[in-house]
């Protein structure tokens, strides 16, 4: 008996370790990442390369807690953006958002507007049950949105419930952006094609003359609409 408990031990052991070993490093580059020239642009330990949007510091509502950057007071928050500034890239993250919460990414973020949509297209982040917004999670902002999913008859959501980790892949390149989660692709389009240009035409952006046109800038995350947190935010940038 005290051989078959001492394997039930050393079992249990093993599968812990290979538990823990496939469990993704959070907030670190893999060799893979390195050799492709990807960025971290969150170390997990501080906000270092990060400002409130036409700042030089971070308002205390977006804090570092355990391991994420994290917007817990979405009143003392605002959106904030990394140092550097990017033409053509693939960014991934992670998102965790709030029962009810609302935020975003934004790129090609430019100082020239006074808000950081302004000037930079939205990837919409939010709890796609209980958040006001109708503009749903992934979709970008006021301008295209999934098509029906067969399988359900609804608009396609591959979304997990707030509360739950999910991830992102936007792709900006010259000729396809695509918007990514878990793994599902939404959609596509080509920044200032014929197709985009009539869309924002119609839409909200019509009266601001720098929407999408800077062609390169910062990523903006929202901080004003709910608390959310993010981790493994990692930016590879692409050739022209």
């Amino acid at each position: 008996m005290k051989t078959t408990a001492a394997l039930a031990a050393l079992l249990a052991t093993v599968m812990l370790s290979t538990a823990m070993a496939a469990e993704p490093a959070v907030n670190t580059l893999t060799d893979a990442e390195k050799a492709a020239g990807a960025k971290l642009l969150f170390n997990g330990k501080d906000l270092t390369g990060w400002h409130n949007f036409k700042t030089d510091s971070v308002k205390p509502g977006w804090q570092v807690k355990d391991g994420t950057m994290a917007c817990v007071d979405p009143h003392n928050a605002g959106d904030i953006v990394c140092a550097d500034e990017f033409t053509w890239f693939q960014l991934d993250l992670d998102f965790n958002i709030s029962e009810g919460g609302n935020s975003g990414i934004m790129y090609h973020v430019s100082d020239a507007g006074n808000a950081v949509w302004a000037t930079g297209p939205e990837f919409q982040l939010e709890d796609n049950v209980k958040a006001g917004d109708p503009q749903r999670c992934g979709w970008l902002y006021a301008l295209y949105q999934p098509p029906i999913d067969p399988k359900t008859s609804k608009i396609l959501d591959a979304t997990k419930p707030a509360g739950e980790w999910n991830h992102v892949t936007l792709l900006i390149s010259p000729k396809k952006c695509e918007h990514i989660i878990n793994g599902v692709s939404y959609f596509t389009y080509v920044l200032g094609s014929d197709d985009f240009n009539a869309r924002v035409a119609k839409s909200k952006f019509a009266g601001m003359p720098g929407f999408a046109k800077a062609g390169k800038g910062h990523i903006s995350l929202q901080g004003d609409h709910g608390a959310v947190a993010f981790r493994n935010i990692k930016v590879q940038p692409l050739a022209e």
